[in-house]
């Protein structure tokens, strides 16, 4: 056998790299859709009002901003898919293009409540993936010092949901002192790091959106959709 014959390859569904599809994509010319979660449901949660502060940021970059409100949502498996809360964040993960998960660290963990988020969301739903392909920025608020566990577990989240999760991230360290009376971030450095993530979000998004479904298209999967295909044919012939 040649030393280069690749007897295992399934010759139909290995694809050379198309790069039009690749780089010559048609630019979507709607505003970039980011949905937001945070991971707390204090009157004064931090990590809601850095969320609310990156949003303002997005807003300005041109981004369409919707923020889920944990307030309410169930346990995971603990009720019915067809919960409200659990509805409507599936459908504003399959209506986002980006997403930015902001979590309090508590324990030196992220908390339970962006877990719980985060587990209500497949990778699969009806043929539709409700988070795969889409871009991801992570951050984090602390109230002691500056740490990056939370941010560290998001960010190995964000790959098994196969998202592509952006270099930069946020954590803001004793956040108490980093918001106004009004729920404003003062001036700061950490503030200054919440605008270059929004900023390289938004970056990202606009570059990888109309060329997720090519980049996210897996020969792994090809080949299984292909024998299902080959499945159905066959049984209806029966």
């Amino acid at each position: 056998m040649p030393e280069e014959a690749l007897p295992n390859l399934d010759e139909e569904q290995f694809q050379p790299i198309d790069l039009q599809a690749l780089l010559d994509a048609p630019r979507s010319i709607h505003k970039p859709r980011v949905l937001m979660l945070y991971g707390s449901l204090r009157e004064r949660s931090y990590s809601r009002l850095a969320t609310e502060e990156a949003a303002r940021i997005l807003r300005r970059l041109g981004a369409e901003v919707r923020i889920y409100n944990p307030s309410g949502l169930p346990l995971p498996d603990s009720t019915s898919v067809e919960h409200t809360k659990v509805k409507e964040l599936r459908d504003l993960s399959i209506w986002s293009e980006a997403q930015v998960w902001c979590s309090p660290e508590r324990h030196g963990a992220m908390t339970a409540i962006m877990k719980a988020q985060i587990d209500w969301l497949p990778l699969s739903l009806g043929g539709v993936r409700p988070t795969q392909g889409r871009t991801l920025a992570v951050m984090q608020v602390s109230g002691g010092s500056q740490s990056f566990n939370a941010v560290n577990q998001l960010r190995i989240l964000g790959r098994w949901m196969r998202m592509v999760t952006i270099p930069n991230q946020s954590s803001v360290a004793k956040a108490f002192n980093e918001f106004d009376e009004a729920g404003r971030m003062k001036p700061s450095p950490y503030y200054n790091r919440i605008v270059d993530v929004m900023e390289e979000l938004m970056k990202f998004t606009l570059l990888l959106r109309d060329r997720s479904a090519y980049l996210t298209s897996r020969y792994s999967e090809r080949i299984e959709s292909a024998e299902e295909v080959a499945k159905r044919v066959n049984q209806r012939s029966i």
